[in-house]
């Protein structure tokens, strides 16, 4: 995939103003902001029309940046890591780093290790996690083409990726693991 830096800046530029993208993941269309700006995360709530206390996800661009935001990790979660081969979002005990409408209440944050190749240079380039959460009201389906992004979101954004790096490596939501202390494991959606 050619991506063009003009492209990336953009993006980046939009975050580091708080503000929020729509871009395609590794499976659908997200939106989008910088994952440490409390006041961004708000926005998406309030775009979503969704309830802050389930919390939201983070893409990171490789593994080695999740002890940045978990305080413990489940020796699992690296095998799980590394045997996915599609998107897996894993929810991790106790976030560290991240502001608090971010978290789940109960203080947990899931993180994904992001494939698509435009997501992970825009993390790599911007140099912090990012949110990620489907670009739809709440309780609508998922987008997984941008045409079938909902037209409320799409006019709420701040900056629209454009549409060529829609090349999704799977075409459903991520998988979602939760990962307990104890070496629980829960499948939360497969």
């Amino acid at each position: 995939m050619q991506i063009n830096s003009a492209d990336i800046n953009n993006a980046i530029e939009v975050l580091r103003g708080g503000g929020i993208i729509l871009y395609p993941t590794d499976n659908i269309w997200g939106i989008g902001c910088d994952a440490t700006n409390p006041d961004a995360i708000e926005k998406i709530y309030k775009l979503k029309q969704r309830i802050e206390k389930s919390g939201l996800i983070i893409l990171v661009d490789e593994p080695g940046r999740i002890p940045s935001y978990v305080n413990e990790i489940p020796e699992i979660a690296w095998d799980l890591i590394d045997l996915a081969n599609e998107p897996l979002t894993i929810i991790y005990p106790k976030a560290k780093n991240l502001p608090k409408n971010l978290v789940a209440l109960d203080g947990s944050i899931g993180i994904r290790v992001v494939n698509h190749e435009f997501c992970k240079r825009l993390i790599q380039r911007f140099g912090k996690p990012i949110v990620s959460t489907s670009a739809n009201i709440s309780g609508q389906p998922f987008p997984q083409t941008f045409s079938e992004v909902n037209s409320i979101i799409a006019k709420g954004v701040d900056h629209v990726v454009p549409e060529t790096y829609n090349n999704p490596i799977s075409p459903k939501p991520s998988s979602i693991i939760q990962l307990g202390l104890g070496g629980t494991v829960k499948i939360i959606r497969d």
